[in-house]
Protein backbone atom coordinates (compact mmCIF):
# COMPACT_ATOMS: atom_id res chain seq x y z
CA UNK A 1 0.00 0.00 0.00
CA UNK A 2 2.81 2.38 0.70
CA UNK A 3 4.20 1.88 -2.72
CA UNK A 4 1.31 2.22 -4.41
CA UNK A 5 0.22 5.38 -2.87
CA UNK A 6 3.80 6.72 -3.62
CA UNK A 7 4.79 5.50 -6.44
CA UNK A 8 1.61 3.70 -7.56
CA UNK A 9 -1.63 4.10 -9.64
CA UNK A 10 -4.80 2.62 -10.17
CA UNK A 11 -5.65 2.48 -13.94
CA UNK A 12 -9.58 3.57 -14.81
CA UNK A 13 -10.32 -0.05 -16.17
CA UNK A 14 -10.94 -0.82 -12.43
CA UNK A 15 -8.46 -3.84 -12.65
CA UNK A 16 -4.73 -2.66 -13.08
CA UNK A 17 -2.10 -1.53 -10.63
CA UNK A 18 0.84 0.00 -12.15
CA UNK A 19 3.84 0.54 -10.17
CA UNK A 20 7.06 2.47 -11.21
CA UNK A 21 10.27 3.01 -9.65
CA UNK A 22 14.33 3.85 -10.84
CA UNK A 23 15.03 0.37 -8.98
CA UNK A 24 14.58 -2.73 -10.88
CA UNK A 25 15.64 -4.50 -7.53
CA UNK A 26 12.43 -3.10 -6.04
CA UNK A 27 9.78 -3.80 -8.72
CA UNK A 28 11.44 -7.55 -9.10
CA UNK A 29 10.88 -8.33 -5.37
CA UNK A 30 7.62 -6.85 -5.47
CA UNK A 31 7.11 -9.03 -8.64
CA UNK A 32 8.31 -12.32 -6.71
CA UNK A 33 6.06 -11.49 -3.89
CA UNK A 34 3.21 -11.15 -5.50
CA UNK A 35 3.53 -13.46 -7.77
CA UNK A 36 2.61 -12.15 -10.86
CA UNK A 37 4.27 -12.96 -14.36
CA UNK A 38 4.07 -9.84 -16.07
CA UNK A 39 7.49 -8.37 -17.33
CA UNK A 40 9.06 -5.02 -15.77
CA UNK A 41 9.25 -2.74 -18.40
CA UNK A 42 11.08 0.66 -19.37
CA UNK A 43 9.29 3.45 -19.40
CA UNK A 44 10.69 7.56 -19.78
CA UNK A 45 9.55 10.39 -17.70
CA UNK A 46 9.31 14.00 -18.98
CA UNK A 47 12.94 14.61 -18.62
CA UNK A 48 13.92 11.47 -20.75
CA UNK A 49 15.18 9.54 -17.38
CA UNK A 50 14.68 5.78 -17.67
CA UNK A 51 13.02 4.14 -14.96
CA UNK A 52 10.94 0.91 -14.78
CA UNK A 53 7.66 -0.30 -14.08
CA UNK A 54 5.04 -3.24 -13.44
CA UNK A 55 1.35 -3.67 -13.72
CA UNK A 56 -0.08 -5.83 -11.42
CA UNK A 57 -3.83 -7.69 -12.55
CA UNK A 58 -6.00 -7.95 -10.13
CA UNK A 59 -9.70 -6.57 -9.60
CA UNK A 60 -9.48 -8.03 -5.75
CA UNK A 61 -6.71 -6.40 -4.84
CA UNK A 62 -7.64 -3.31 -7.21
CA UNK A 63 -10.74 -2.88 -4.82
CA UNK A 64 -9.07 -3.93 -1.77
CA UNK A 65 -7.02 -0.53 -2.33
CA UNK A 66 -10.26 1.49 -3.18
CA UNK A 67 -11.88 0.24 0.29
CA UNK A 68 -9.02 1.52 2.10
CA UNK A 69 -8.90 5.05 0.45
CA UNK A 70 -6.99 5.03 -2.65
CA UNK A 71 -8.51 6.19 -5.79
CA UNK A 72 -7.59 6.08 -9.76
CA UNK A 73 -5.58 10.31 -10.06
CA UNK A 74 -4.71 10.51 -6.67
CA UNK A 75 -1.72 12.73 -6.73
CA UNK A 76 -3.55 15.87 -5.40
CA UNK A 77 -6.51 14.25 -3.86
CA UNK A 78 -4.98 11.49 -1.91
CA UNK A 79 -6.67 11.48 1.78
CA UNK A 80 -6.61 9.70 5.30
CA UNK A 81 -5.53 6.06 4.12
CA UNK A 82 -7.86 2.92 6.28
CA UNK A 83 -4.41 1.63 7.83
CA UNK A 84 -4.73 -0.36 10.53
CA UNK A 85 -2.01 1.24 13.40
CA UNK A 86 -0.23 -2.39 13.51
CA UNK A 87 0.96 -2.61 9.81
CA UNK A 88 1.87 1.19 10.08
CA UNK A 89 5.45 1.55 9.88
CA UNK A 90 5.21 -1.07 6.98
CA UNK A 91 3.14 1.32 4.94
CA UNK A 92 5.13 3.87 6.17
CA UNK A 93 8.65 2.02 5.29
CA UNK A 94 6.84 1.81 1.71
CA UNK A 95 6.16 5.13 1.21
CA UNK A 96 9.33 6.17 2.01
CA UNK A 97 10.91 4.08 -0.21
CA UNK A 98 8.66 5.69 -3.18
CA UNK A 99 8.28 9.42 -2.07
CA UNK A 100 10.90 9.24 0.58
CA UNK A 101 14.15 10.44 0.82
CA UNK A 102 16.57 9.60 4.54
CA UNK A 103 19.93 11.96 3.85
CA UNK A 104 23.13 11.98 5.97
CA UNK A 105 25.45 14.97 6.37
CA UNK A 106 28.22 16.87 8.45
CA UNK A 107 27.22 19.92 10.09
CA UNK A 108 28.96 22.77 9.04
CA UNK A 109 29.33 24.46 12.60
CA UNK A 110 30.81 21.61 14.33
CA UNK A 111 31.27 19.07 11.98
CA UNK A 112 28.88 16.54 13.56
CA UNK A 113 26.93 13.62 11.86
CA UNK A 114 23.94 15.11 10.92
CA UNK A 115 20.30 12.88 9.49
CA UNK A 116 16.99 13.90 8.37
CA UNK A 117 13.75 12.10 6.37
CA UNK A 118 11.63 13.34 4.25
CA UNK A 119 8.16 12.24 2.68
CA UNK A 120 7.09 13.87 -0.32
CA UNK A 121 3.41 14.76 -1.30
CA UNK A 122 1.08 16.55 -3.58
CA UNK A 123 -1.74 16.37 -1.11
CA UNK A 124 -1.85 18.38 1.65
CA UNK A 125 -4.29 16.05 3.44
CA UNK A 126 -2.62 13.22 2.90
CA UNK A 127 0.90 14.77 4.39
CA UNK A 128 -0.77 15.80 7.59
CA UNK A 129 -2.54 12.48 7.97
CA UNK A 130 0.93 10.96 7.72
CA UNK A 131 2.53 13.43 10.26
CA UNK A 132 -0.95 12.46 12.73
CA UNK A 133 -0.23 9.14 12.93
CA UNK A 134 3.80 9.04 12.85
CA UNK A 135 2.89 11.25 15.92
CA UNK A 136 0.44 8.95 17.61
CA UNK A 137 1.86 5.12 16.58
CA UNK A 138 5.71 6.61 16.94
CA UNK A 139 6.05 8.71 19.05
CA UNK A 140 8.02 11.38 16.69
CA UNK A 141 7.26 14.77 15.40
CA UNK A 142 7.56 16.41 12.18
CA UNK A 143 7.18 19.50 10.11
CA UNK A 144 5.00 20.18 6.86
CA UNK A 145 6.58 22.61 4.54
CA UNK A 146 5.69 23.95 1.10
CA UNK A 147 8.21 23.05 -2.01
CA UNK A 148 6.65 25.07 -4.70
CA UNK A 149 2.99 25.57 -5.18
CA UNK A 150 2.12 21.60 -5.60
CA UNK A 151 4.66 19.60 -3.48
CA UNK A 152 3.89 19.27 0.36
CA UNK A 153 7.37 17.76 2.33
CA UNK A 154 7.31 16.29 6.11
CA UNK A 155 10.28 16.44 7.04
CA UNK A 156 11.79 14.75 10.35
CA UNK A 157 14.53 15.57 12.32
CA UNK A 158 17.88 13.34 13.65
CA UNK A 159 16.19 11.86 16.69
CA UNK A 160 12.65 11.75 15.10
CA UNK A 161 14.27 9.96 11.51
CA UNK A 162 16.29 7.50 13.96
CA UNK A 163 13.15 5.98 15.88
CA UNK A 164 11.66 5.87 12.21
CA UNK A 165 14.60 3.81 10.66
CA UNK A 166 14.65 1.37 13.68
CA UNK A 167 10.93 0.50 13.88
CA UNK A 168 10.44 0.52 9.91
CA UNK A 169 13.53 -0.81 8.64
CA UNK A 170 14.36 -3.52 10.82
CA UNK A 171 16.42 -7.40 9.99
CA UNK A 172 15.07 -8.68 6.66
CA UNK A 173 12.48 -6.11 6.16
CA UNK A 174 11.28 -6.15 2.45
CA UNK A 175 12.12 -2.57 0.82
CA UNK A 176 14.43 -0.69 -1.10
CA UNK A 177 18.28 -1.26 -0.55
CA UNK A 178 19.61 1.27 -0.73
CA UNK A 179 17.32 3.07 2.02
CA UNK A 180 17.37 -0.17 3.91
CA UNK A 181 21.32 0.25 3.99
CA UNK A 182 20.83 4.48 4.96
CA UNK A 183 18.58 3.81 7.43
CA UNK A 184 20.31 0.85 9.43
CA UNK A 185 23.25 3.41 9.02
CA UNK A 186 20.78 5.99 10.79
CA UNK A 187 20.06 3.56 13.61
CA UNK A 188 23.85 2.08 14.36
CA UNK A 189 25.46 5.85 14.21
CA UNK A 190 23.65 5.90 17.83
CA UNK A 191 26.13 7.50 20.01
CA UNK A 192 24.95 9.74 22.91
CA UNK A 193 22.76 11.87 21.03
CA UNK A 194 20.85 14.55 23.00
CA UNK A 195 16.47 14.02 23.10
CA UNK A 196 15.27 16.38 21.24
CA UNK A 197 11.40 17.95 20.70
CA UNK A 198 11.17 15.80 17.63
CA UNK A 199 10.75 12.41 19.57
CA UNK A 200 7.69 13.22 22.41
CA UNK A 201 8.26 10.06 24.57
CA UNK A 202 10.07 6.58 24.38
CA UNK A 203 7.73 4.75 21.07
CA UNK A 204 5.66 1.80 21.83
Amino acid sequence: MGLVASDGCLSSDGRHIDITSKDYQLLSTVKELSGVSNKIAKKHNAKSQIAYHIQIGSKNFYNFLLSVGLTPNKSLTLGALKVPGKYFTEFLRGLIDGDGSIRKWAHPGNNKEQWSLRIYSGSKNFIQWVKDNSEFLLKVGGRIHQNGEALWVLKYGKMATRVIAEKCYYKDCFGLKRKIKLAQQCFNSYRGWDRSKTVCCEPA
